[in-house]
């Protein structure tokens, strides 16, 4: 029996179709988790928002989250010296994922409706309240008391949402990062700051400040972003982050950057 034309014209394009399929499957294998490089992690973060991420006098890149996903990737079989940190400003850290330019995201990032239209989230890994803080005598813990005076807030972040939500009659200002808020708190050019409670109460000792009011926010809790539709990597950091928790490693890390504080018991090993 002869072979057809169009028998002919077949047998090329099913080769070339299971060498694509095979390369795929190889360059899966070698690239499991859809990284920008096979070797290396690229997290964007902050270098000013102790004790979550920050930078120390060497320029290292150390903190809770920082800690705490250099574990998590050593789980995944990443080495220190191959997850590579980069600090940015906290309202293109998101973009920044999206377009990748990084596969993490890493900066106490609460889970949200609106940045989950903009990236994809790992479960929660930390929980805790926003804070706003200040110098001044009239400004209380009644947050009506916010009304009439000029309060700053980092770009992109919860608290931003939340103020512009929730405090109708105070001036929100916007600041690139914290460093530059609480400086602008210390010279006047606003009445009080709205940031995390931690890094609060770090900018608090130093410059002699008050926490005024504290707002719980447990229903927005961190998580790591990485690019919508990378379900390997945020599958991965979810196992790790996980068997993080329920060894103990999330407890000793907690207790290390935030002494003192309350923990969460969802955060911790079952049975504790």
């Amino acid at each position: 029996m002869s072979i057809s034309l169009l028998d002919r014209a077949k047998a090329p394009l099913t080769g070339l179709l299971v060498a694509l399929a095979a390369a795929g499957a190889v360059q899966a294998q070698d690239n499991p988790y859809n990284l920008l490089d096979a070797d290396t992690v690229s997290v964007g973060s902050l270098g000013d928002a102790k004790p979550y991420a920050f930078t120390t006098a060497a320029g290292e890149f150390t903190g809770f989250d920082v800690e705490f996903l250099r574990n998590v990737l050593g789980r995944l079989g990443f080495e220190e010296d191959q997850i590579l940190f980069t600090g940015q400003e906290f309202a293109a850290l998101l973009p920044s994922v999206s377009n990748g330019r990084f596969d993490i995201a890493a900066a106490a990032i609460g889970i949200t409706e609106q940045r989950e239209e903009v990236v994809d989230f790992s479960d929660g890994y930390l929980a805790g309240y926003l804070s706003v803080l200040s110098g001044e005598e009239a400004i209380t813990d009644d947050p009506a008391s916010l009304a009439g005076k000029r309060l700053g807030v980092v770009q992109g972040t919860l608290q931003e949402m939340y103020a512009k939500k929730t405090f109708t009659d105070t001036d929100i200002v916007q600041f690139p990062d914290n460093n530059t808020g609480v400086a602008a708190l210390n010279n006047g050019t606003i009445d009080a700051h709205f940031l995390d409670y931690e890094a609060a109460k770090t900018y608090g000792e130093r410059y002699d400040l008050d926490i005024k009011v504290n707002i719980p926010s447990f229903d927005a809790p961190a998580g790591f972003a990485v690019k919508p539709g990378n379900d390997a990597l945020r599958n991965a950091l979810n196992e790790a982050l996980h068997a993080a928790m329920e060894d103990g490693t999330w407890r000793d890390l907690y207790e290390k950057w935030f002494p003192g504080s309350p923990m969460p018991k969802q955060y911790l090993p079952s049975g504790s």
